[in-house]
């Protein structure tokens, strides 16, 4: 098994890694993004990596571990979050992620437009696999506990009443919304947005679903279980013994996604 990611770079290497901060608009407002860019004059293949809501988890450590691994990763944050300018919205949550897709090839002459991944968690994954229904040039999607909005907005009334309750417990990083304007966004889109849905969009490229056995926020029966079936055959599926954010289980998870776009670029 190739673990190139768990080890640094050779010095020679020219150029050297960097981290770059950038930024390009979206919707008339300043996103912000770090670029973790490898070691050597590439071209390097791009991962565009996509943060949940609120973005506790904001996956930093698998932007590392990429780009040991020979991958230039952007690490993005949407409209609304984490001192970006703008309004949270589920929309421009997925309007951000196809907008960093596209931007993010042209940010530095060493990558390669051509090879192009992007990589979500929770309401990353939902607007990760939306980004790749809809841009055909994303070679390929992986959704990590995938926060299905459009299932959730058809699900039992227990369940929206917990939905509601969550968007609005968590949020402080974010401006320009709260927790009854999420919720009523997300019942007006319903089925609309189902990732169930995309199966069809999808299925000419690589697809890897990766869930969690204890997550209690996208637990897998209602979020993970029905793409698996949707998806298949053909896409990846795995199932890890951790949490909603993998909390002990980040070197498996890393090394799937890895594994995953060594195959898929």
């Amino acid at each position: 098994m190739d673990d190139r990611w768990l080890n640094d770079p050779d010095p020679a290497l020219r150029p050297r890694a960097r981290t770059p901060e950038v930024h390009f608009d979206s919707g008339g407002v300043p996103l912000l993004g770090v670029l973790h860019l490898p070691a050597g004059p590439g071209p390097h293949p791009v991962v565009v990596l996509l943060h949940g809501f609120p973005g506790n988890e904001r996956n930093f450590d698998l932007a590392q571990a990429l780009r040991r691994a020979g991958y230039a990763a952007l690490v993005v944050h949407y409209r609304g979050s984490w001192g970006v300018g703008g309004a949270y919205s589920w929309s421009n949550v997925l309007a951000d992620a196809a907008r960093a897709v596209g931007a993010a090839p042209g940010l530095d002459p060493a990558l390669d437009p051509g090879r192009v991944a992007v990589v979500g968690h929770s309401v990353g994954g939902f607007a990760a696999l939306h980004t790749a229904a809809g841009d055909g040039s994303v070679r390929a999607v992986a959704a990590l506990a995938a926060y299905d909005l459009g299932a959730i907005a058809q699900a039992p009334e227990v369940v929206l009443r917990e939905a509601r309750a969550m968007f609005a417990s968590d949020p402080l990083p974010l401006r320009g919304t709260s927790g009854d304007a999420l919720y009523e966004e997300m019942r007006a889109n319903g089925a609309s947005w189902r990732l169930a849905a995309l199966a069809g969009r999808l299925a000419d490229r690589p697809r890897l679903l990766v869930a969690a056995e204890d997550d209690t926020v996208a637990p897998p029966p209602l979020h993970h279980s029905p793409l698996v079936e949707a998806y298949a055959p053909g896409a990846e599926t795995l199932l890890l013994p951790s949490d909603h954010a993998f909390s002990g289980q980040r070197v498996a998870l890393a090394r799937a996604v890895i594994t995953f776009l060594d195959r898929a670029l």
